[in-house]
């Protein structure tokens, strides 16, 4: 059997309801179980109708894995975190396809053990064969590379008076519990910078839940108003996709405050399926099999 044939990668995002029908169930699943209350269900579905009932995140993570799989010559696989289909359901497609070494590929750039280590142990679990698990990849040069090319783009068109970088809030307690999560951030928005010109800059984070306890800040919206800036390009550096977080946190609720403070926000486009994103994924895909030359179907 060939390496190609043998290997097989199965790409990893959140997850999503397709439709608002399926909204308390992903809900209750992220709660681990626990059905929310009827307001905080209220108040989710209506962000995602305020985004057309769905999310995209589904087919967007297939059509991610499908251009990666033709880029690397393997078969890819699709699982996700809460939502159909499950990372669970990815490995065992994987394993009736004959797969004997499964590269896990978290399309999320920075590892946090509250995120992506919730990936790896899930499939561990699910998994009985040899596993090359992708921890992140914040600081590699080809992603490194693909947020300059969006970024570069944005400036291009126009020049911010400020650029924010942002990411997924987390609670704040994984600081003191030692985790990098912060500061592979922080990794991320310098090696783009020592590459281009950028304008001033600094990092917020988005999303945070309303969980009772305190998260990560600034928040963004916070940060652009006190940063007094009337002109804002926001990068955010933590999302590879359109999803939730994008399509409401920022094309939505973002661009209400700024209409509301006579200001303009506007941020880079997302990856998706851009070829110099998914060429960045067969980068890391490779350093992480350690792979060179003939082994690999270079196209």
């Amino acid at each position: 059997m060939s390496p190609e044939a043998a290997t097989g990668v199965l790409c990893m995002a959140y997850g999503s309801p397709s439709n608002e029908a399926d909204i308390p169930a992903y809900y209750t699943h992220i709660r681990g179980g626990r059905n929310p209350s009827r307001e905080a269900l209220k108040e989710l579905t209506g962000r995602y109708r305020a985004i057309g009932g769905g999310s995209p995140l589904t087919a967007i993570t297939r059509a991610q894995a499908a251009a990666l799989g033709e880029r690397l010559g393997m078969r890819t696989f699709v699982g996700m975190k809460h939502a159909a289909p499950f990372v669970g359901d990815g490995a065992a497609e994987a394993r009736e396809a004959g797969i004997q070494r499964l590269v896990g590929l978290p399309l999320a750039p920075h590892f946090a053990d509250m995120s992506l280590g919730g990936y790896q142990r899930t499939l561990a679990s699910a998994w009985d064969r040899e596993l090359v698990f992708i921890p992140g990849f914040h600081d590699h040069p080809a992603f490194i590379a693909a947020v300059r090319t969006v970024l570069a783009e944005s400036l291009a068109e126009s020049w911010p008076d400020h650029l924010f970088f942002t990411a997924h809030s987390l609670p704040a307690r994984i600081v003191a519990e030692g985790d990098g999560y912060y500061d592979r951030l922080l990794v991320s928005c310098r090696l783009v910078e020592a590459g281009m010109k950028l304008p001033g800059w600094e990092f917020a984070f988005q999303s945070a839940s309303t969980t009772g306890e305190p998260w990560l800040g600034p928040d963004l919206l916070d940060a652009v108003e006190r940063s007094g800036a009337r002109n804002v390009l926001v990068c955010p550096i933590g999302f590879v996709a359109d999803h939730l977080e994008i399509l409401y946190d920022l094309d939505v609720e973002a661009q209400d405050f700024a209409r509301s403070k006579g200001i303009k926000i506007r941020r880079t486009a997302s990856f998706n399926t851009r070829p110099e994103f998914i060429e960045a994924m067969a980068a890391v895909v490779k350093d992480a099999l350690g792979a060179r030359g003939s082994e690999w179907r270079e196209q």
